[in-house]
């Protein structure tokens, strides 16, 4: 895909050409990882290196959006860190207001005085899922505030697709990255410190 790639809501984009965008921007690392699931793995899909450029982030989030666009979204959704900019994206894309949830003492609520009414349509979104743990968690914060929630957006979905939330799922990319439980992990057998991406200038 040429640098100046415009947005064309009616042009079809191939997964390579998506994975075009993660290359350019080094978003795709190689080292010894502790991910949010809690297992490891020898790569990281960092996708904060592909969002920190406002062209690539809504020509992916437009990816996104065209799956969705059927299902009279009203709000899109995600877990803070790494869905806030692609929630924020997707809904500018759908032409609605985005939100994020956090962690609050290990559970993962909304807050800032952001709320969602009952029978209110939302898409959930996130950048990276491996186990989809993290997006399980925004879906019960959805249905727990009567909300609907109608379809999963991920930029990457780390599991080959194996992951079924139950609910029409659309992802950018599918990589079959393999993750390990701790204590069968090959590099941690090595003697490989592992490092959770987001720290020590990851």
């Amino acid at each position: 895909m040429p640098e100046n790639q415009t947005i064309n809501k009616n042009q079809t984009l191939t997964e390579e050409d998506y994975l075009d965008l993660f290359r350019k921007s080094n978003a795709l690392l190689d080292g010894h990882f502790l991910l949010t699931s809690g297992k490891h793995s020898a790569q990281y899909m960092q996708c904060a290196q592909v969002l920190q450029y406002p062209q690539r982030a809504a020509v992916l989030a437009e990816g996104l959006a065209s799956a969705f666009r059927d299902k009279e979204i009203e709000t899109v959704i995600g877990p803070a860190m790494g869905g806030i900019l692609v929630a924020h994206e997707v809904a500018k894309a759908l032409g609605v207001r985005a939100l994020f949830t956090e962690r609050e003492n290990g559970i993962m609520r909304l807050r800032r005085g952001f709320s969602l009414s009952p029978g209110e349509k939302v898409l959930v979104v996130e950048d990276v899922i491996t186990t989809g743990g993290s997006v399980r968690e925004v879906l019960t914060v959805v249905q727990e505030m009567e909300a609907i929630p109608v379809g999963v957006g991920v930029l990457v979905d780390r599991s080959g697709g194996s992951v079924d939330f139950g609910l029409p799922k659309r992802s950018i990319l599918q990589l079959k990255i393999e993750a390990y439980d701790a204590q069968e992990c090959p590099l941690c057998a090595q003697g490989i410190p592992a490092i959770k991406p987001g720290s020590r200038k990851i």
